[in-house]
């Protein structure tokens, strides 16, 4: 049974900083691409950014220069750092992982950036 569990979401004052954990079991993780979506009321999942079994990065626009995603293969285990968090960010933050067809969620954490 696949389960992307993710934790580290919580209410922060803009500018501040959170760190998203996503924890994997199920799957051969180091063949997967990782990412983090997230998704606001009223919009659409959009990616935040991912990071593929070999490290490569994306991001996008909107947090380059502000957040960082990182795998560890040994804990299967990927993460978000987040720092000078805007009210914009505010969002549920969905761990997703990717192989070929093979596709999975996690349940999301509520993050709130707001003074």
């Amino acid at each position: 049974q696949v389960r992307l569990v993710e934790s580290g979401g919580g209410l922060v004052q803009p500018g501040g900083s959170l760190r998203l954990s996503c924890a994997a079991s199920g799957i051969l993780f180091r063949l997967y691409a990782m990412g983090w979506y997230r998704q606001a009321p009223g919009e659409q999942r959009e990616l935040v950014a991912e990071i593929t079994g070999s490290s490569n990065t994306n991001y996008a626009d909107s947090v380059k220069g502000r957040f960082t995603i990182s795998r560890d293969n040994a804990k299967n285990a990927v993460y978000l750092q987040m720092n000078s968090l805007k009210p914009e960010d505010t969002a549920v933050y969905y761990c997703n992982a990717a192989y070929r067809l093979l596709t999975y969620w996690g349940q999301g954490t509520q993050v709130t950036v707001s003074s």
